[in-house]
């Protein structure tokens, strides 16, 4: 028996027999075509719609967030710019493959050294080029095995379009060398309720059929089994199936503490879901749908039927709203498109929206509007809304002043910037409530791009010094007795929603597919209980040991 370790999502466990995910292909030689470049052009105008077409199916079949990643790389299948790309290349005698691979790759290369949203985007780019590259070939492209029996799924890491439609009834499991706790595998596993671990470097050695317990909640790949360990986590994988369909209950302590567990949504068409999964409410709305596709603004009126239904989706409970997060690493050209040396630090969020107010402006209008109209009709939601990447006081009284005289009731602010976090007792003084998210509040400690594979190790929320952060804040506000919740990945993760707790938030926000978990293991556990392990993972020196601490400490 030997273990390796990850990052767990989620509290599942699983075992069966591995399967290892196929190679890519490999790269095409930069030989000389034996073909005209007409006749290569016509091949390459062929293959990039029809996988752009292949991405958008299985976007439809998967829904949800899957959907708007596959629409996502369908439309940089069709890119014109790359298409130009591809065809000088060919003009210069290239094949269709070379050209397609050495354009993608120029792509990615670019994309990358953006980081943000944008290099968060390069992986992506990578498994597009893998789908033309075969259909030039006449293969079929790189994806999950299926070796007629159900199977523990073994991958450097998965691509969206593979993610998206894995069949749930085989795989019984997710085992990455690569990625983190936020990256887009994590994600979409932990929407999809897969059994996953994330970053197990040790993975490359397992083999095809061998047996393995995959348990998430423990971060832990044990190998060879004893029919013992193999028992055992046939328990708990049926204690944890019957907790996920357990009536939902609102979300609490085992003392009664009350905890609102809310969902993290993306579109108004999200919230049904969100309630059915036991949402009370919801911790953050994303409002970029609505502009991160549009050559202008959107007016008044257009944003006002989009927020009216998720308001009349959730009747008298909190909905917390955030500004339009655009600008440097989601460009919008009628907001920021200007080149930025590091685009992390540059001009977005609230900093964006202030120097356009008419766009700030609009959007407080149209979600005032909405706001009124649903509770004219006996539907309205408690609505508050948020800024994001506030880092000053100023900014703060600025916003929470702009609000109220939109006619906002509840104002507040996001605490992502460690300026912030530190001066949390002041900016609470002039503002509602504040929201953590975790994601940004970790790059930003860290000094570590979230979505950069070389500093991947640095990027994990459980490292003390983001959780010290996460203290202050929690601190203010029960100081100020104002609200404190978390929005970030972090609060999906089951033991650190604990220590979350135990630090001061009073609510948490997470992907709903994370709500069963995160209602579970609070309700296991008292207020005092919740002090205790955060105080165990602040007394630690990195963040494996945090997670290791807080595992110990909630056990005992």
């Amino acid at each position: 028996m030997a273990t390796m370790t990850g990052v767990g999502i989620g509290l599942g466990v699983a075992q069966g027999p591995v399967a290892r995910m196929a190679d890519p292909l490999p790269a095409p030689t930069d030989a000389a075509s034996t073909r005209s470049p007409d006749e290569e052009t016509a091949r390459v105008h062929d293959a990039l719609p029809a996988v752009a077409r292949e991405l958008e199916d299985r976007g439809a079949k998967a829904g949800g967030l899957a959907q708007e990643v596959l629409e996502a790389q369908a439309m940089m299948a069709e890119d014109p710019s790359l298409a130009e790309e591809i065809d000088a290349r060919i003009t210069a005698g290239k094949t269709a493959e070379w050209a397609v691979f050495d354009a993608f790759a120029a792509f990615r290369d670019t994309l990358s050294a953006m980081g943000g949203y944008l290099g968060e985007r390069a992986a992506d780019l990578d498994d597009v080029a893998q789908r033309v590259l075969a259909r030039l070939r006449g293969v079929p492209a790189p994806g999950v095995p299926d070796p007629g029996h159900p199977f523990v799924l073994v991958a450097r890491d998965l691509a969206p379009a593979d993610t998206a439609l894995l069949d749930l009834d085989n795989v019984l499991g997710l085992i990455t060398t690569d990625g983190g706790p936020t990256s887009h595998t994590a994600i979409l596993a932990r929407e999809k309720s897969i059994v996953a671990i994330v970053g197990v470097a040790e993975a490359t050695a397992l083999t095809d059929g061998e047996t393995v317990i995959v348990d998430a909640a423990a971060g832990v790949v044990t190998t060879q089994p004893s029919s013992d360990q193999l028992a055992e986590a046939r328990r708990r994988a049926d204690a944890h199936a019957a907790a996920a369909t357990a009536p939902v209950t609102p979300g609490a302590l085992k003392d009664g503490t009350a905890v609102p567990l809310l969902a993290n949504l993306g579109k108004p068409g999200d919230a049904a879901a969100a309630v059915a999964l036991g949402a009370e409410g919801v911790g953050l709305f994303r409002t970029e749908f609505l502009f991160l596709s549009a050559d202008e603004a959107p007016t008044v009126s257009a944003q006002r039927a989009e927020y009216e239904p998720l308001l009349a989706s959730f009747p008298g409970q909190k909905v917390v709203v955030r500004m339009l997060d655009a600008g440097a690493d989601k460009p919008l050209s009628f907001l920021n498109d200007a080149d930025e040396e590091n685009p992390a630090l540059g001009l977005r969020g609230l900093r964006a929206l202030r120097a356009h107010e008419s766009i700030l402006r609009d959007q407080l209008t149209a979600l005032a509007e909405a706001d009124a109209a649903t509770r004219e009709r006996g539907e309205g939601a408690d609505l508050w809304v948020m800024a994001p990447m506030v880092a000053t006081v100023e900014e703060t009284r600025y916003f929470t002043a702009l609000a109220r005289e939109h006619g906002i009731r509840t104002a507040g602010v996001m605490i992502e910037i460690p300026a912030a976090a530190l001066l949390a007792d002041r900016v609470l003084a002039v503002t509602d409530f504040a929201s953590i998210g975790t994601n940004d509040l970790t790059q930003y400690t860290m000094a570590a791009d979230r979505v950069l594979g070389s500093v991947a190790g640095y990027q994990d929320p459980w490292h003390p010094a983001v959780l010290r952060l996460v203290q202050s804040v929690g601190a203010a506000g029960r100081a100020a007795d104002k609200p404190v919740g978390i929005c970030g990945e972090a609060a999906a993760d089951p033991l650190l929603a604990l220590v979350l707790v135990g630090l001061g938030a009073t609510t948490l926000s997470m992907a709903p597919a994370a709500l069963a978990d995160v209602r579970a293991l609070l309700r296991d556990h008292t207020l005092d209980d919740a002090g205790r392990v955060a105080e165990a993972a602040l007394a630690a020196d990195d963040a494996a040991s945090a997670r290791a601490a807080a595992r110990a400490a909630a056990s005992s």
